[in-house]
């Protein structure tokens, strides 16, 4: 017994030996196997790139001037004057709510916000780059693509970022993974740095001559009321004594029936009397319709020119203001989209105006056509960025492209900037100024609200929102904006008398709301109070017309 005993279990452990052996070489097999076949996956739809981790540059960072978020690595890199300064791995949209490639800016901050259109979905550190829903913000990262449009970047990183940044800080988000590289050309803005140092001078007697301007506007104003509402009374008064020199002449013809059937001479003696009376009536009445006549007449032309100087007042009022907005907004880095898909150069500056909905008011009162050779051939899109002063006097600039159908250098030798746009913001660029050129047209996403939005065409949009236009701020109604609706979108005239903006291929959508409320979609748990949401990977369904909500 004891020899079989010891017999049997020789013989097991010999079989589990075997049986591990077995295992290990299938496994060995198994894994060889599935790394051959994974390999072949990777060849086939492109290797996951290697991981990537949060980084902070060996030196002082200053203050970032813009984000590149490449889709292909899966990473966000942060850049200041003198080059990268923080990196981190993100999540992008996945397939079906990708993360569209193009050209963005922060348009609002939000430290704690909560999605109002997907179960209160909690975006911590959020920082909005379009309207409809699109941000950077904290977030799970499974090391993938995950979300359903949003960068999500780690919760630390994004926390530690968000007073670091600012409201039109630029976001480029690329399909590749490219940087910002030295570059120059003769395009490129050169300051004066006279024109820069005279600009608070300027600024200073342009806001009295606004100030002045105003006062003398609204006095012109009143006085063309008052001399509008003596002309209505005078009016009035003519009519009376036209109606009472109407019935004096009434009473002497009907004087001259008397007279005329008159039969004794006492009865022709009081028509007599009657006529005379009458005849007395007509002339005093007369003459004080005549007089009226010649006062009303003054009256009635001083009344119209009390218009006209008034419409003079506005208008100078208006050009003294814009003259002062102008040299303000010179003091602000300048923002230029060329597309050659419009053929039209676009001019934006931050006025730094907050707006009930948490965003900055940004200047559009540019826009204007521009020559760009050869424009039936495509020139790629490309982001010149005033990263400093340089040591000549004049700025440094770099250039990312993120379609390369033309190189830098190429698509800015085809662009002819229209000289009276470079001498409105060319002499007083400054550092975080840019040029964006691109074969496409502005987003509808581009609003009086944000910077410039472009979307690459070519590359996948599914998280790209289109919402419904919403109602305009109350203050723009209050400062007697126009609003029109052209067929592309809401647009509006300023108050201030500034031209109605043209819509010739990308702008719409100027009020638009942040988050609409969709139907409540199945399967989508409550997110507990200060814990972060984890939406469904797979049982999610894609709702037609809206590529996701925002933030996932």
């Amino acid at each position: 017994m004891t020899a079989r005993s010891g017999t049997t279990q020789s013989t097991m452990a010999v079989s589990r030996r075997r049986s591990a052996a077995i295992v290990t070489v299938a496994t060995a097999v198994l894994t060889v196997l599935g790394a051959t076949a994974l390999t072949d996956a990777a060849t086939a739809k492109g290797a996951r790139p290697a991981p990537v981790r949060e980084a902070t540059a060996p030196r002082p960072a200053g203050e970032p001037i813009m984000a590149i978020v490449s889709i292909s690595a899966q990473k966000v890199t942060f850049y200041d004057a003198d080059g990268w300064i923080y990196r981190a791995p993100v999540s992008t949209g996945t397939t079906g709510r990708e993360t569209p490639a193009g050209v963005f800016a922060i348009v609002e901050k939000d430290k704690d916000h909560h999605s109002t259109m997907y179960d209160d979905a909690w975006m911590p550190n959020m920082q909005r780059i379009t309207w409809n829903g699109l941000a950077l913000h904290g977030g799970p990262l499974p090391g993938y693509a995950a979300s359903h449009g949003c960068v999500r970047m780690p919760y630390d990183f994004a926390e530690n970022l968000f007073d670091r940044t600012r409201i039109g800080m630029r976001v480029i988000v690329a399909p590749n993974d490219p940087e910002p590289v030295p570059f120059s050309h003769p395009s490129l803005f050169v300051p004066n740095a006279q024109a820069i140092a005279a600009a608070p001078d300027r600024i200073g007697t342009l806001s009295r001559e606004a100030a002045a301007a105003t006062v003398a506007a609204d006095e012109a104003k009143k006085a063309a009321t008052a001399a509008t509402r003596e002309a209505a009374t005078i009016n009035a008064s003519l009519r009376k004594l036209e109606q009472a020199k109407k019935n004096a002449d009434a009473e002497a013809a009907f004087a001259d029936k008397v007279l005329a059937r008159a039969k004794t001479d006492d009865a022709k003696a009081k028509a007599e009397e009657l006529k005379e009376k009458a005849a007395a009536k007509v002339e005093d009445a007369g003459k004080q319709l005549d007089a009226a006549r010649t006062d009303a007449k003054a009256k009635l032309e001083a009344a119209a020119s009390a218009k006209d100087a008034a419409k003079a007042a506005e208008s100078k009022k208006s050009d003294a203001t814009n003259a002062e907005r102008d040299a303000k907004l010179a003091l602000e880095p300048v923002s230029i989209y060329i597309s050659r898909a419009t053929q039209k150069l676009y001019v934006r500056r931050n006025t730094h105006k907050e707006l009930p909905d948490g965003g900055e008011r940004f200047d559009f009162s540019i826009e204007v056509p521009v020559t760009i050779r050869n424009p039936d051939q495509p020139i790629g899109t490309h982001i010149f960025t005033a990263m400093a002063k340089g040591d000549d006097g004049g700025l440094r600039w770099t250039a990312v492209t993120i379609d390369d159908a033309d190189d830098a250098k190429d698509a800015l030798d085809r662009i002819t900037f229209p000289q009276d746009v470079i001498n409105r913001v060319a002499t007083t660029a400054l550092p975080r100024s840019s040029i964006v050129i691109s074969d496409e047209p502005l987003s509808k996403e581009t609003n009086y609200r944000t910077e410039f939005v472009a979307v690459l065409s070519n590359q996948p949009q599914g998280g790209f929102i289109t919402r419904k236009p919403s109602a305009p701020p109350a203050d723009m109604v209050a400062n007697g904006d126009v609003f029109i609706d052209n067929g592309f979108g809401n647009f509006f005239r300023r108050g201030d008398g500034a031209p109605v903006q043209r819509n010739e291929g990308g702008f719409g959508s100027f009020f638009q709301q942040s988050e609409p409320q969709p139907a409540p979609q199945p399967g989508t748990p409550r997110r507990r109070t200060g814990q972060p949401y984890y939406p469904p990977q797979q049982s999610q369904q894609v709702q037609q017309g809206w590529g996701g909500p925002p933030g996932w």
